[in-house]
């Protein structure tokens, strides 16, 4: 193992808190059968984490991220792809910023829960299609695997943001059907998104759905509605 990667490794053990640990091992749904079945974790805070990629993520290498996200502890595969958003960001070239594109791509398999998706989909994939052709992203939620599903999904948000709100409805549609809660959170998230920055357009993507659409991505998505058009909605009476 390389000097940095050991050295990052130490730092991360360093606050290592099994209590914690086997907290987060339930959490995050790691028995048999459940979606995090297996994962490993040493208890550490996002926040720790968050500081411990800002120090470490300019003295790693891709290669070091690419070998450090297959990591079997939860909390080295998150703390990997927050540095992996940070190379990204502070790339000052093109060329750069496709190599942590690609390693992204490349390393999905790896980015294996809720939470490392949430931190990196938009802010890595979901970015660097802004201007490019973004039907990949229909590809992956098309896919039979569940976080590249999502990654699909929330790499969408990097449009919203920019009132864009096409790829989030054509993803939606794709994984309306979809029979897992975390897919449906992560629709009716993505709704809500926009429906925050254009309430007329989810409500017009809502309208035909509703009534079939997981309860879960509904309510999700109409969080923000005002009560009276929540509860109808709810009640199927809109």
């Amino acid at each position: 193992m390389k000097k940095d990667q050991a050295a990052f490794l130490k730092a991360m053990q360093s606050h290592e808190d099994k209590e914690k640990a086997i907290g987060s091992q339930r959490f995050f749904r790691t028995g048999p059968g459940e979606y995090g079945e297996g994962d490993k974790f040493w208890g550490l805070s996002v926040p720790v984490q968050r500081s411990i990629s800002r120090e470490y993520y300019s003295r790693l290498s891709l290669a070091d991220l690419g070998t450090l996200i297959r990591h079997e502890v939860h909390e080295v595969r998150l703390t990997t792809v927050m540095m992996l958003v940070l190379k990204y960001q502070h790339a000052e070239i093109l060329e750069a910023r496709a190599e942590v594109v690609e390693l992204f791509m490349n390393s999905m398999l790896y980015i294996n829960n809720w939470d490392l998706v949430d931190t990196c989909a938009h802010l890595i994939l979901g970015d660097w299609l802004l201007d490019k052709d973004w039907s990949i992203l229909k590809e992956l939620a098309a896919r039979e695997h569940l976080w590249t599903q999502r990654i699909a999904m929330i790499a969408t948000y990097a449009f919203i943001r920019k009132g864009v709100y096409q790829p989030s409805l054509e993803i939606a549609d794709i994984l309306m059907d979809h029979k897992h809660d975390l897919i449906h959170k992560a629709v009716g998230w993505m709704l809500r998104e926009v429906g925050n920055r254009d309430y007329k357009t989810e409500y017009n993507f809502l309208l035909p759905r509703y009534k079939t659409m997981p309860r879960t991505m509904l309510r999700y998505a109409i969080e923000k509605f005002n009560e009276p058009v929540r509860q109808a909605f709810l009640k199927g009476s809109i």
